[in-house]
């Protein structure tokens, strides 16, 4: 396996641009059923490194904690951007 591994070290630069779609799964063959595309990932998951599992899983954890700094970004520009009201509280006592 560990073609395997330096094929993928050799496929980094080619990453999409956006990092957090990416994933640790190579597919194989864009037209196949998805019973062989199921096959295929437990075979290679079976058949990965132990090496190749840990990395993958940083790489998960990075992209979960990624995204969800991306979602606290964008709810703070959100509230920034909220209009707050300077209208005075009134109260009024009835008698």
């Amino acid at each position: 396996m560990d073609s395997a591994s330096s094929e993928s070290e050799g496929s980094a630069p080619s990453v999409p641009k956006n990092p957090a779609m990416s994933s640790c799964r190579k597919k194989k063959s864009d037209d196949a059923t998805f019973l062989q595309d199921v096959k295929d990932h437990i075979d290679e998951f079976i058949h990965a490194s132990m090496d190749e599992h840990k990395t993958c899983f940083k790489k998960t954890i990075q992209k979960m904690f990624g995204m969800s700094k991306v979602v606290a970004e964008r709810a703070a520009e959100a509230k920034e951007a909220e209009v707050e009201s300077a209208l005075p509280l009134q109260t009024s006592v009835s008698q």
